[in-house]
């Protein structure tokens, strides 16, 4: 993975998505600023950037992903080995569906994923030393750029989506005091069943991520 650092950036995941439009770079790439001054978080929400945190954007040809790996499953895919990567430092972070990382009660971070072409767009903002009002950051000291070494490592052994999957559905059960937004519509967590697709049914809909 080829890695760019600026030291600022108005959003990591628009930089990548016009270079890669542009052919002025081409995956495996990933992109990081020391500042974000208009992130885009989930439901194109604005994710504040705090120096010192983590902002990143990579992308990967999809025939690079894991051959089990279904597009609508790649939000929680990539935000879960971020998120065992994280415990084995010793965080307590967890994954609420489908890809907002918690601390607690509160969120400390994301995922937002994209598709251009043949290419899938991961974007990550992550709160490692600092938070806004009513959110969190990491629980554990670590160095931004040792977790990305690491996270990329992990990547790159493509790990199939069934023993991720495995894994992330022991921790579902911590989604049940929560909501999650789908078309407009606030819809409980409480009674939410995991598909092997990482799909959720809830009051007899499926739903997807479309992050």
């Amino acid at each position: 993975m080829k890695i760019y650092y600026h030291k600022e950036l108005n959003s990591t995941q628009i930089y990548l998505k016009k270079e890669l439009k542009d052919k002025k770079l081409k995956p495996p790439v990933a992109v990081v600023s020391d500042i974000q001054t208009a992130g885009i978080g989930s439901r194109d929400n604005i994710w504040f950037g705090l120096d010192g945190n983590l902002f990143l954007s990579f992308s990967l040809y999809l025939k690079d992903l894991p051959t089990d790996l279904k597009l609508e499953s790649a939000s929680i895919y990539f935000s879960y080995i971020l998120k065992e990567l994280l415990s084995e430092y010793g965080s307590s972070v967890w994954l609420k569906w489908p890809n907002d990382f918690y601390i607690g009660d509160l969120k400390i971070g994301g995922m937002i994923t994209n598709l251009i072409d043949d290419k899938l767009i991961c974007g990550v903002g992550l709160n490692l030393v600092a938070s806004p009002k009513e959110f969190t950051s990491l629980d554990i000291d670590i160095k931004r750029d040792d977790l990305l070494h690491n996270y990329f490592i992990k990547i790159d052994k493509r790990v199939p989506w069934k023993q991720i999957f495995s894994n992330y559905k022991l921790e579902f059960h911590k989604n049940q005091k929560y909501f999650v937004n789908s078309d407009n519509v606030k819809i409980s967590l409480k009674d939410a069943t995991l598909c092997s697709d990482g799909s959720i049914i809830s009051n007899g809909k499926r739903i997807y991520s479309l992050r």
